[in-house]
């Protein structure tokens, strides 16, 4: 099926994702802005994605990189203001690329409007029912229910009156402390929330993506979750505020707002769940266009476990008409080089940055290979797919940044044991040299950058026929003069237990065609074809096919 780029455009697009303190510093305060963005859209122009997704860039106290939103109609100081917003979306759209902004409607930053009027009145005012606020048990002297939170400790705070002094009831935060939940029971929420939806689609955003999606409905009865160490994680196993039904009649809702514009706006939700059944309720046609697909994200590097994922995902998408969603790195997660390298090694690591990443990167020559040779093998998967900032330049995560210069709060909130997202966070590097590579005038940068990163720069790379940069920009642009690539299905041309994955787009045996191949096993694999169109790694021909080595994918014909 054609790649389109009509009001569907989101069943086939490659969208961008931009964290932005991390990617353009243009005023020399060491974190990165609006008008940085906008410097650099004709890199990503020519990079060949369909569109961009901004990380929150909302007014914010910073607690949680932005996603403690302390109002969601004014762009934070510390990276521009609304009219450079409305510039850069129609920047963005002049050069062909869409533009999806993150929204966070599970909670607020403590510095809302809402929160600091429910502080400023007693417990149990009106006021204190646009968040969770319960009395305590043991008389007020201890939490509500075993709720914990994501970052650490309980998931409850007390609330104080104006002295200091404890007042016997305590609000609800599943994640930070600066992070109260909303309580989307409150009808006020709901309008305040359909309100900011239509005030940035008239401005031009093509989509949100939401932050927590399963998350926003709690058990009115706020049940204990029971005997447990820390907090289960978003689809670990059911829980009472974690992918409850009453979710979906507010995604529903909001479609029908998307829907009103012309073309439709669209939504890409942060779904974590236990089952299929349960990723395609969220995706039903009066619901969420697409989800991240976070089994594929997680998968390790073994054939037999990837090529089960991606006809799980395949098959659960297509209950629902929906495309699926491919990505292997965001701003959660640590960087895909260092996980299939730490692999290579024998080494495992968490799906998430909740444990500190080694300091060895295990084998990083392998890390690369396998990072690029995913990147192909992904491309050439039915549907979209998201890159993350430096993906694209095979950027490793940073594991030894210094304690003192972390910012994630569960760093805080757990001494240190866990809170490590910040090694995928480190700036981009543009330049060979100087103390920010290219990522601030003045030389600074929020957190430090490995000087060493000067030769994976955009600088370096591009230009280079075997750079990450210049394989990234030539798979760009062949999807885009593939017919066949896109939205659709494959064929498995490989046997399940082969180690070499090997599939045809399209599935009906129909010219023309692609062949997508990863080899992911230790051996040399041998692939029938006439043709190299493109490949991760050196390969080799021979009689009828090619000779595709280990940690090695190639679009073939």
């Amino acid at each position: 099926m054609p790649i389109t780029r009509d009001e569907d455009w989101w069943r086939n697009a490659v969208i961008y994702q931009i964290y932005p303190k991390s990617w353009a510093d243009s005023d020399g305060d060491g974190y990165g802005d609006v008008a940085g963005i906008r410097a650099h859209l004709p890199y990503l122009a020519r990079l060949g994605v369909d569109a961009v997704w901004l990380s929150p860039w909302y007014l914010s106290p910073q607690a949680d990189g932005g996603y403690d939103v302390a109002d969601y109609r004014v762009i934070d100081p510390l990276f521009g203001d609304l009219d450079e917003a409305e510039r850069l979306i129609a920047e963005a759209h002049d050069l062909a690329m869409k533009v999806i902004v993150d929204i966070v409607p599970n909670h607020t930053s403590d510095r809302h409007r809402w929160f600091r009027a429910a502080l400023a009145t007693p417990p149990g005012s009106p006021e204190w029912d646009r968040y969770h606020c319960l009395p305590g048990a043991d008389g007020g002297a201890s939490p509500p229910n075993d709720w914990r939170s994501a970052f650490g400790g309980p998931a409850w705070d007390p609330v104080l009156d104006g002295f200091g002094q404890p007042t016997g009831w305590w609000y609800l935060h599943i994640f930070d402390a600066t992070q109260p939940d909303l309580n989307w029971e409150n009808p006020q929420v709901r309008a305040e929330f359909l309100d900011t939806l239509r005030f940035w689609f008239d401005r031009g955003v093509d989509g949100f993506r939401i932050d927590v999606a399963t998350g926003l409905v709690k058990d009115a009865g706020y049940p204990d979750v029971g005997t447990f160490s820390g907090a289960p994680a978003q689809g670990e196993r059911p829980v009472p505020y974690w992918d409850l039904p009453g979710v979906h009649e507010v995604w529903r809702e909001w479609r029908r707002v998307a829907n009103g514009y012309q073309p439709p706006r669209v939504f890409a939700g942060e779904v974590w769940v236990g089952s299929e059944d349960a990723l395609a309720a969220y995706l039903r046609p009066d619901e969420l266009h697409t989800a991240f697909n976070f089994d594929y994200l997680k998968c390790p590097w073994d054939a037999e476990a990837l090529r089960a994922v991606i006809d799980r995902s395949l098959r659960t998408n297509g209950l629902v008409g929906a495309p699926t969603t491919w990505v292997l790195e965001n701003h959660d997660v640590p960087r895909a080089r260092t996980k299939y390298a730490l692999e290579a090694a024998g080494a495992t690591l968490p799906h998430s940055n909740v444990a500190r990443v080694p300091d060895a990167i295990g084998d990083d020559a392998r890390g690369l290979a396998r990072a690029r040779a995913a990147l192909l093998m992904m491309l050439g998967l039915p549907g979209s797919a998201y890159l993350y900032q430096g993906q694209e330049l095979g950027l490793p995560e940073v594991p030894d940044l210094p304690d003192e210069a972390r910012q994630d709060p569960a760093f805080r909130r757990t001494g240190g044991a866990e809170g490590f997202r910040d090694g995928c966070r480190v700036p981009m590097p543009w330049s060979r040299d100087g103390a920010s590579l290219g990522f601030s005038p003045s030389g600074r940068s929020w957190l430090p950058m490995p000087p060493e990163w000067g030769d994976l720069s955009v600088e370096a790379q591009t230009g280079d026929p075997d750079s990450t940069l210049e394989l990234a920009r030539a798979a760009l642009r062949q999807r885009r003069l593939e017919q066949v690539l896109g939205d659709g299905a494959l064929q498995w041309l490989s046997d399940p237990d082969d180690p070499c994955l090997v599939l045809r787009r399209p599935a009906d045996g129909s010219d023309p065609h692609l062949i997508v191949a990863m080899n992911m096993g230790e051996q040399v694999a041998r692939v029938p074809a006439d043709e190299v169109v493109l490949a991760s790694g050196p390969i080799e021909r021979a009689d009828g096919g090619v000779r595709l080595p280990p940690d090695t994918a190639a679009w073939l014909r």
